[in-house]
């Protein structure tokens, strides 16, 4: 097992659904979708906390397997504590390549709170 094996924990895809609401709106609802292991890290840097400060909210990075392909815009749950991350961007512009050894995948994430 490899130091990164032991950082990750278990994840879930959230997926937005939709149900009329009888007058002609509809309410949203957030099911449990795929599930996947993701090591989550919080950038405490200088740069980050400046970002931060400026309106920037892209301050996790999300390491999984390559074969766990996030895009912008995904919503997924740590399911240890609940917290809620929206992905900010695509798992297509960094990942290790297929003869490395390493297998994974990164993008960036903020905390998200699901709209009602």
């Amino acid at each position: 097992m490899s130091l990164l094996d032991n950082a990750m924990t278990a994840c879930v895809m959230l997926d937005r659904t939709t149900t009329p609401d009888g007058s002609g709106g509809y309410i949203p609802s957030w099911q449990e979708g795929a599930r996947f292991d993701a090591a989550i890290t919080y950038d405490s840097s200088m740069q980050a906390r400046v970002g931060e400060v400026q309106g920037v909210k892209s301050l996790y990075t999300v390491t999984t397997r390559k074969i766990m392909n996030l895009q912008a815009r995904d919503i997924f749950k740590r399911i240890e504590d609940g917290k809620i991350f929206r992905v900010t961007s695509d798992g297509d512009d960094n990942y290790t390549p297929s003869s490395a050894r390493l297998n994974m995948r990164q993008v960036t994430a903020e905390e998200y709170t699901l709209p009602r």
